[in-house]
């Protein structure tokens, strides 16, 4: 590089880092785009709409059609935001949560009633016609009108099919016989729904007729019947683009409920970890931030240097980028963040590890940073390739906040790819071009004394056994004593909703300050959730169950404390925000990423052992953390899922590192070496890159728990514990499952 080039590559770097900054912090234009102000936020954060919905009906509705409405619902909404949340309020309530959003009726004209829907016959069987054409609408689509009553339609046989016999409606579109797109409905129905259509769409055919699709008193299509259809498969035509077939899609989803529902109220509610979450964690981000970057300069000197000036473009690409990519922000996308930023930290340390290596070998500084870029490139690719796919299989199967843990980890890996990979790069050969070449700016491996850590494998393989065996020990005893195996929190296991309408306007900090440290006292729980329904004194406070004792408690408190009158202040039970269904789609992911994760690192080492050996240490720090959340009874929520997903991306990432230094070590393996020397060896030399990586990620969560509210402690406890834990069993037990693998286990001849 020439010296021209260099200052030309430090200007650009500069320049692109100080826009992107002025955009984050003010955005451009008028709607500011680009701005972290405009990045969504979820319900955890910022609040949004909060909608009641009751069952209609003489009869109250069974628990599996109120778990059945509650799922079809989770699946509408999360057209809104993937953070939506849909939970039973009462016996026969139902509530919708809506991050982001601001106004309730645009909501509620936007979703509709969630009514039945009805597939209708156009004539009665004898002969009258069942609905007709009246005019048009505004939008030149004819508007049809029913002659009679539904019961009426129901009682002579009209009705074709009901939503429940619907299993699923997805959008489509194909390419028909003139070379035009049509826009069409593909529809799926049960067994039940296959025989009743097959039959009323030979009756139409031969009759000419068509069947009116009717949700919520509007016909939403009325198609002609062109053939009989007998396989279970219908698609509804004559869509003018995509968001109409989409639109449709999801009416037709929303009519399978088993229940039907009225509009009870709806709210506009404030964030429910309280107003000081965002302040803090962001207060958190910078303090953790600046530390990793001095961190790095003391370290690593001149590639440390660079490596913090990257971190600042890393940064400020993440948060346009979450702006652009339109992605709601919850406590879980902050975690996906934070691991986006550890492995950010470690591809450079990788790296740099590499160069001083090289350097330590004989090779000028130049030679050393072209040789070491080399020589990581394959563990950084891997490493982060591992966790991106388990990312883009968590945000096609997840749910909830699980997608949003996915985006945003997502979007940190491939930005952090680019940062270490290129920008740190360039700035290194940058400086180096316009003087800085001396090697002792950039630093020189150091000749340690092997540790022989395959050696002490019976002690560290027993001390994991006897922590995860302790954590099952812990759990049983709490559930044999009627605490529960792991302190659930109401996300899982429902909890009590309590509104209280104080006699003044408190802010949401006071409310955090003054009020939640009572409720606290007398749940024993940090879990405590708080929103504020806008323009209105009441508070609604989320908890675990509540006992009538306690719900005693909790009143007298606001009545002593706040001169609250007793009167206004309501309780209800509410379900679960994370569903029985929920919960199933999520470990359904963790493991289909699992099994991906696995045939990339068998495909990517030719040996299905180093995979098994990845899971295996995987497996160890998931029960490990377990055992945590069992002995210190932190709460188990929402963000328990998040915890748990960021420790296996961070456990299946260091794991690599080592592996492939492993893998590259067998290809040069002297005569005479033993395996066992190989490995310990391995894990010596990527050691130092190990425990720097693991320092640097822990001491960003460390500063979150230290400055973050109670229910950020509760999410930031377990997960320095998994840090931990993960730096633990890839330096000393994923290597040792690989070995004993691969002396017990010989590998198939070709």
């Amino acid at each position: 590089m020439k010296k021209k080039n260099a200052i030309i590559t430090l200007l650009v770097f500069f320049v692109c880092t100080v826009l992107l900054g002025v955009m984050v912090i003010f955005g451009f234009g008028t709607e500011k785009t680009g701005a972290a102000s405009n990045i969504k936020l979820g319900l955890d954060l910022a609040g949004g709409v909060s909608i009641t919905y009751q069952a209609v009906g003489e009869e109250e509705p069974s628990n599996s059609d109120m778990s059945d409405t509650v799922y079809k619902l989770q699946k509408r909404v999360e057209g809104y935001s993937t953070e939506s949340q849909v939970y039973r309020e009462g016996n026969d309530r139902i509530n919708i949560e809506i991050p982001g959003v601001e106004d309730a009726n645009a909501v509620l004209e936007d979703l509709g009633k969630p009514g039945s829907l009805y597939f209708i016959k156009q004539y009665d069987p004898e002969g009258n016609e069942n609905y007709s054409m009246t005019g048009y609408k505004e939008t030149g689509k004819p508007n049809y009108t029913l002659a009679k009553t539904i019961e009426e339609l129901e009682a002579e046989g009209s009705i074709v099919l009901t939503g429940t016999d619907v299993s699923a409606a997805q959008a489509g579109s194909y390419t028909n016989d003139m070379g035009n797109i049509e826009y069409v409905v593909e529809l799926t129905l049960n067994d039940e729904g296959t025989k009743k259509f097959a039959d009323a769409t030979t009756e139409a055919v031969t009759n000419h007729d068509s069947i009116m699709v009717y949700y919520d008193g509007d016909a939403v299509s009325v198609p002609t019947v062109q053939s009989a259809i007998t396989g279970g498969q219908a698609q509804i035509t004559g869509m003018s683009d995509f968001e109409e077939a989409e639109n449709l899609a999801s009416t037709i989803r929303i009519g399978g409920l088993k229940v039907e529902l009225e509009e009870l109220r709806s709210n506009v509610v404030g964030a429910q970890l309280g107003s000081e979450a965002i302040s803090t964690s962001i207060k958190a981000g910078i303090i953790g931030f600046v530390i990793v970057a001095v961190f790095m300069v003391v370290v690593y000197f001149i590639p440390g240097l660079c490596a913090a000036l990257a971190l600042c473009l890393y940064i400020a690409l993440v948060m346009v980028l979450l702006v652009l990519f339109d992605v709601t922000l919850t406590l879980p996308g902050m975690a996906g963040i934070i691991l986006s930023v550890g492995m950010a930290v470690d591809a450079n340390v990788i790296t740099f590890a590499r160069i001083r290596e090289e350097i330590a070998d004989g090779k000028s500084v130049k030679s050393a940073i072209k040789a070491g870029y080399a020589k990581a490139l394959s563990a950084i690719i891997d490493g982060n390739v591992t966790t991106l796919i388990a990312a883009i299989v968590l945000a096609i199967l997840g749910t909830g906040s699980i997608k949003g843990f996915a985006a945003t980890l997502a979007i940190g890996i491939i930005v952090s790819m680019f940062t270490a990979l290129v920008v740190t790069k360039a700035l290194m050969n940058a400086f180096f071009t316009l003087g800085v070449k001396d090697e002792k700016f950039y630093g020189k491996a150091k000749e340690r004394k092997t540790i022989d850590f395959l050696g002490k494998r019976k002690i560290f393989i027993g001390l994991s056994v006897l922590v995860i065996l302790a954590g099952f020990v812990c759990m049983g005893i709490n559930a044999g004593s009627g605490k529960g195996g792991l302190n659930y929190s109401l996300e899982f296991l429902g909890g009590t909703s309590t509104n209280v309408a104080f006699n003044e306007d408190m802010s949401l900090a006071d409310i955090d300050s003054k009020v939640v440290p009572l409720i606290e006292e007398i749940t024993g729980d940090g879990n405590v959730q708080v929103q504020k329904v806008a323009g209105s004194n009441e508070v609604i406070f989320k908890t675990r169950t509540l006992s009538a004792e306690e719900r005693t408690a909790f009143s007298d408190k606001m009545v002593e404390s706040f001169g609250v009158n007793e009167n206004t202040i309501t309780a209800e039970t509410i379900s679960s925000t994370i569903s029985s269904e929920m919960q199933a789609d999520a470990i359904i992911a963790v493991l289909v990423s699992i099994v991906f994760m696995l045939l990339y690192i068998w495909f990517r080492f030719k040996d299905v052992r180093f995979g098994a050996s990845s899971v295996g240490a995987l497996l160890h720090d998931v029960l490990v953390v377990l055992a945590f959340y069992a002995f210190t009874r932190v709460s188990v929520g929402s963000t328990f899922i998040a915890c748990m997903l960021t420790i296996v991306g961070y456990s299946i990432n260091a794991t690599v590192v080592i592996f492939d230094r492993i893998r590259e070590a067998l290809k040069a393996q002297e005569k005479g070496e033993s395996l066992e020397d190989l490995v310990n060896k391995c894990v010596n030399q990527t050691l130092s890159r190990s425990i720097f990586t693991s320092l640097t990620t822990f001491i960003m969560v460390l500063v979150l728990y230290i400055l973050g509210v109670s229910s950020i402690r509760e999410f930031a406890l377990p997960l320095m514990a998994g840090i931990i834990c993960g730096c633990y069993s890839s330096i000393c037990l994923a290597s040792t499952f690989w070995y004993l693998l691969i002396t017990r286990i010989k590998k198939k001849e070709a």
